[in-house]
């Protein structure tokens, strides 16, 4: 399974390579209650690294998201997300 998310929470001192948002999302929920920190930077996968002489060099992440909360309403949000994206006929 290839990973194409990365999230960082507890002030930058953790981070998980995820498969999908769902998966963010669920994660975030899961773990926002008990993390010490309650902002969690979510990145995408990038075009891959370029070394010197144009071989690859790995896989590079863009911010793509800062999900906190300790904003009214934002579990929410990620909670009505989460169910859209689970529901039938979705596409994560």
């Amino acid at each position: 399974m290839s990973e194409h998310w990365q999230i960082r929470f507890d002030d930058g001192h953790q981070q998980r390579y995820l498969p999908d948002r769902q998966s963010v999302l669920r994660y975030v929920l899961a773990i926002g209650p008990r993390s010490a920190f309650p902002r969690f930077e979510v990145f995408t996968e990038t075009a891959p690294a370029r070394l010197a002489d144009g071989s690859p060099g790995g896989r590079t992440y863009s911010l793509t998201e800062v999900i906190d909360l300790a904003v009214p309403g934002e579990r929410e949000r990620i909670a009505a997300e989460l169910a859209a994206l689970s529901a039938p006929g979705s596409t994560p």
